[in-house]
């Protein structure tokens, strides 16, 4: 499994760096250039976010994005076949990142055999709640997917063993309460949350929401296993979607990120 590789090969070394990246957006032949750039930056997890109409826990950047990606022809298949495009390439994990409605209309069963074979490594799906999780879980782990949850500072301990339960390649920690988008500031509620989740897995925790600079990257990994970026990523493809530097900036400010994080361990 690419997911639980990459976390064993950097444990004890540095934070893994995970950039969110909406597929499709500008268009879905440059996601794969994207990628690739990300992945020069020293990304070491890429989440496909599959564009949706009514992407209710992202902020206004991502949502931007989603509605460019739609606009562009992103469907849930066409990020499959970016997949399949992304893995002529690259062995980077690669974790698809849904919302449950796509999902359920393409079907899970079938989802889950198309994503296998197109490379997807795992699956998030961000409406999936851990009580209604028992049907869908194993059917993607039968395919051979991760399964990530999220958890977050209101988490009890028992919706966090639940967490702990359903999810396998690591579990994804929210930093903050809210809609996703960059921030001043860290939550002051993070580190317990990574305290609380540690004492019901073993899983490596990757902490997202929020995080906006290498100075917040390096902060958010001396206490997680992983650390994600998604508004401040989406930001710079909505910065310079016209301009033939994105690929080049893009790989910059994934640079920057990773720079931040080599020495840094939880």
């Amino acid at each position: 499994m690419r997911i639980s590789a990459m976390f064993e090969r950097l444990k004890g070394k540095r934070p893994a760096l995970i950039a969110y990246l909406t597929a499709g957006d500008p268009s879905p032949a440059r996601t794969p250039a994207l990628v690739a750039a990300l992945e020069r930056g020293g990304v070491d997890l890429i989440e496909l976010g599959v564009p949706f109409s009514d992407p209710v826990a992202d902020g206004p950047v991502i949502q931007a994005a989603s509605e460019r990606a739609l606009e562009a022809g992103t469907t849930l298949v066409k990020v499959l076949e970016i997949t399949e495009e992304i893995r002529r390439h690259s062995q980077i994990p690669l974790l698809l990142f849904s919302y449950l409605n796509p999902v359920m209309k393409y079907g899970v069963s079938a989802l889950a055999r198309d994503a296998v074979n197109a490379g997807i490594d795992g699956v998030l799906l961000t409406d999936l709640t851990v009580e209604e999780a028992g049907k869908t879980v194993p059917v993607m782990r039968k395919a051979g997917l991760d399964t990530v949850f999220m958890a977050s500072p209101t988490s009890s301990p028992r919706r966090m063993e639940m967490v702990a339960k359903h999810s396998s390649g690591f579990v994804y920690l929210v930093s903050r309460m809210g809609v996703t988008g960059e921030r001043q500031s860290l939550s002051d509620s993070l580190a317990s949350l990574v305290s609380g989740m540690r004492k019901v897995t073993t899983l490596p925790l990757a902490v997202g929401f929020g995080i906006s600079t290498p100075e917040q990257a390096a902060q958010v990994g001396q206490l997680a296993d992983g650390v994600v970026l998604g508004s401040a990523i989406v930001r710079v493809v909505e910065q310079n979607q016209k301009s033939k530097d994105l690929e080049k900036k893009l790989e910059s400010f994934a640079r920057s990120l990773s720079s931040a994080l080599h020495g840094v361990s939880a």
